[in-house]
This record gives C-alpha cells, sequence and structure tokens, in this order.
C-alpha cells in the first residue's frame, strides 16, 4: 500500500512538473518543430525524466544563445507516453502532422512500431544508443538512425571487456554468463550478438528474464544464486537497475561482477542502493559532470535565467547529458540540411533525414559546440546510419562513477555480417528492396 501511494504521489509531482515545463509551443511558419516524446510518469521516470530535460533544455540553450539555427527559432512540444508502446504510437500520430525535423521515440518498443510507419510518413526516427540493431543498415533502413550504437555493439563491447579482464577471449571457454535482461523488445535485443559470441568463445549463455517493470526480481535471483555464472549482464531500465543490484546484494552476488548496458549505469540506478552497489560497473556513451563548456552554457543562458527544465543540480547527470547528446545531434542535422537546402530557411523531414545521413562532427566541430570529452566524433553515411560505435566502461565506487576502461570500438567483421544478414531479412518479410546508389544523394 505504501509503494502504491509513493508511485502515485511521484506521478502526480511529475505530471505537475510536466505541466509546468512542457508548454505546448506549436510550429510557425518559421519555426523548425521538435516533438519530444518523454515519460516523466511511471515506474520509469526516474531514468526518462533527465533524458527530457536535457533535450529541452538544448533546445532552449539554442534558442537563447544563438537565437536559433542560423536563425530559425525552435518550437516544441512534449507528448507523455509513460513507456508504453500504444501510449507512444499515440503521441506520434498527434504529433506528426506537425513536425518538420524528426522523432525520438525514447523505447525501443515504441521504435520497433513506429519503424513501419516512417518511410510513408517521411519522418526519421533518431534511436541513440537503443532501437532496432540492424537498423544500422542504412541500405534498408532509409528512415532509421540508431546513432552512436546499438545494443549489439554494445553487448560486443561487454565481451571484449571481459575476455580482456580474463586474459584473452580464449579465456571465457568453459565461463558462464548470464544475462537478466528486461523481458521487451529493449532486453532481447542483445541476445543475438551474445549467442554468436558464445559460438566463438565457448562460454554458457544463460538466459533469465525480468517482467517489466522489474520490481519482482526474486526468481531471477535465485537463478543466479543457484548457477553461480562468472559474469552477470543487466539489460535494465529504471526501477529494475535499482532492484536488480538490491537482490544482488541480498543474494550475496559480486557487484564487481556485474556489468550493465549503458541504460544501467546513470546515477537513478544506484544512489538508492549506495555502497551496496560498490564496484558495479556499466558501459557509458558519454561523460558526466558539470565541466563540459555546453554545461555552462546551459547554467548560464539558460538555468541562469530560471528558464531550467529541471533541478539545477540534475545539469551534466549521464542521463542528462545523453538528452543534451541527442538533441544536439538533431539540431546539427538541420543545421546540416540547411548547408545544402538553404541557410536559414525551414526545413522538412525529408531534408533533416538527408542532413542525418551526412552528419560529419569531427573533433574541431564537437569542440566549437561546446562537446569537447563529452563524446566521441561521429560521422554518418547511406550505408551507416550508427557513425559512431565507441564506448567505455564505468564503475561505481559508493559515491560516484569514474571511469575504468579504455575506450572500445565494436567489432565491424562480427557485427557487419549480422547487420546484414539481419537488414535482408527484414527487407524480404516486408517486400522492400536495397536503396540504389543514386537514392544515397536525395
Amino acid at each position: 500500500m505504501k509503494l502504491k501511494s509513493l508511485a502515485l504521489s511521484a506521478t502526480l509531482v511529475a505530471a505537475g512538473l510536466s505541466a509546468i515545463v512542457a508548454t505546448p509551443a506549436f510550429a510557425q511558419a518559421k519555426e523548425q518543430f521538435f516533438p519530444l516524446l518523454v515519460y516523466r510518469t511511471g515506474p520509469y521516470a526516474p531514468n526518462g525524466t533527465p533524458w527530457a530535460n536535457g533535450k529541452q533544455d538544448y533546445i532552449k540553450l539554442i534558442n537563447a544563445r544563438d537565437g536559433g539555427i542560423n536563425g530559425v527559432k525552435i518550437a516544441f512540444e512534449e507528448c507523455e507516453t509513460g513507456y508504453a508502446t500504444d501510449k507512444g504510437v499515440e503521441c506520434y500520430e498527434r504529433l506528426k502532422g506537425k513536425t518538420n525535423t524528426l522523432f525520438d521515440p525514447q523505447s525501443t518498443g515504441i521504435t520497433f512500431a513506429l519503424t513501419d510507419k516512417a518511410p510513408g510518413d517521411k519522418i526519421p526516427l533518431i534511436t541513440l544508443g537503443y532501437g532496432l540493431s540492424a537498423s544500422q543498415d542504412g541500405n534498408v533502413f532509409k528512415w532509421n538512425f540508431p546513432l552512436m550504437g546499438s545494443y549489439w555493439t554494445g553487448a560486443d563491447v561487454l565481451i571484449q571487456h571481459l575476455g580482456k579482464k580474463e586474459g584473452g577471449l580464449d579465456k571465457l571457454k568453459g565461463k558462464k554468463i548470464a544475462l537478466v535482461y528486461h523481458d521487451s523488445p529493449f532486453g532481447k535485443e542483445p541476445i543475438p550478438l551474445l549467442q554468436e559470441r558464445s559460438k566463438m568463445h565457448g562460454f554458457d549463455l544463460q538466459l533469465i528474464p525480468v517482467t517489466a517493470p522489474g520490481v519482482e526480481q526474486k526468481a531471477a535471483w535465485l537463478q543466479v544464486r543457484q548457477s553461480r555464472p562468472d559474469f552477470v549482464l543487466l539489460w535494465g531500465w529504471g526501477v529494475m537497475n535499482s532492484t536488480a543490484l538490491k537482490e544482488a546484494q541480498a543474494t550475496g552476488y559480486p557487484r564487481d561482477k556485474m556489468y550493465g548496458v549503458w541504460w544501467a549505469g546513470a546515477e537513478p540506478d544506484v544512489k538508492d542502493v549506495g555502497e551496496g552497489a560498490k564496484g558495479y560497473n556499466a558501459l557509458n556513451l558519454n561523460t558526466s559532470g558539470q565541466s563540459p563548456k555546453v554545461i555552462q552554457d546551459i547554467l548560464k543562458f539558460v538555468h541562469g535565467k530560471g528558464q531550467g527544465t529541471g533541478p539545477k543540480d540534475e545539469v551534466g547527470s549521464v542521463l542528462y547529458t545523453r538528452g543534451l547528446i541527442i538533441q544536439m545531434l538533431g539540431v546539427e542535422a538541420v543545421r546540416r540540411a540547411q548547408e545544402r537546402f538553404g541557410k536559414g530557411k525551414v526545413m522538412t523531414s525529408e531534408q533533416v533525414r538527408w542532413g542525418l545521413e551526412n552528419l560529419a562532427l569531427d573533433q574541431k566541430k564537437l569542440d566549437a559546440l561546446g562537446f569537447a570529452g563529452v563524446m566521441r566524433p561521429l560521422s554518418t553515411s547511406c550505408q551507416d546510419h550508427m557513425g559512431s560505435s565507441w564506448v567505455r566502461v564505468h564503475t561505481w565506487d559508493g559515491a560516484k562513477w569514474s571511469f575504468s576502461s579504455d575506450w572500445y570500438q565494436a567489432d565491424e567483421q562480427i557485427l557487419k555480417p549480422m547487420v546484414k544478414a539481419a537488414a535482408d531479412k527484414y527487407a524480404a518479410d516486408k517486400k522492400l528492396t536495397r536503396r540504389e546508389a543514386s537514392d544515397c544523394g536525395s
């Protein structure tokens, strides 16, 4: 009863905040409109909220500091999905007529549902670090952009890292690796890659699903206790992550043998567990902290003027920064499109799609944008809609996250054949043909 009351209170508070910060702004003839799908309510709100706040603050920064994208102001409207696929589709249908940019579904399930719709509507989907792994193949998935990494690249890097810790990938032979995963499209997505690596290196892969949202995991951790795997990979989101860490502590499973995906390695996942999560590791696509110039600019031009979307002390946190990156990539896609179709003009979604496919963010450009040290350079093409697959491991010391590895890059020798095979299967199922070379310029 107490838990229900707390959840209801959190939901009401989040809903109130949403009403305050997400005043609808409708696209006009001279505005670039970004629909913002969010989940500020429900069991995933602690993770979804900072992500959403980062995106909104970056829009406010571009408008306040730069006067828009080459003079084109940005408008936005939030739509609450609660992380539910049906609500996400409803938001998409409601806002697709207004947008002249793109959608960031913020959910793998919603992405799966929209992937069939986007081509007909000619609206691109940004799925940074999530979504359909096969959509890296731009020759089949013209409208999907899994920028910076997919669940296959994440799973691949985790196996590389475990191999390195053991003294070589050959040392994984005979080891037990358990995947404790959110029983949804999100959680199931890394399985094909892990199965491929299991065949290659001879480790025993154990699959342990957790029913969403993940507040009840006793059966899963009973399996862990019985099989005593050498490593546990955690593919969780929201409340599932902190619950898993608490269950691992109760079960006596070493947290330093646990490795999470980049959606299971942020402040909300560990802060309530504290010392109990010490030693836990997770992937990370970006840095955190308030030292980067873009963060300082947001503190000055947005929060400094009382326009911040959420609490000031959240600015620069892991998921907030990831939200900034996502929105920055959307803005830069518009800017890139303007270079071809008209600087200072409002772009169409089709033109923004071209911009996403021709991103060229080298270190010099990232530095100029204030993202020095925040992320690695990214460059997309007609064939490659991911643009970068670099990732590091960071470790929780009981009070803060610190990087504990160098940058890894996913092994393209393994990924490319898998991506092509999966994309070909999707194309065959949907009766699609691969894009002609001439289409890459459109």
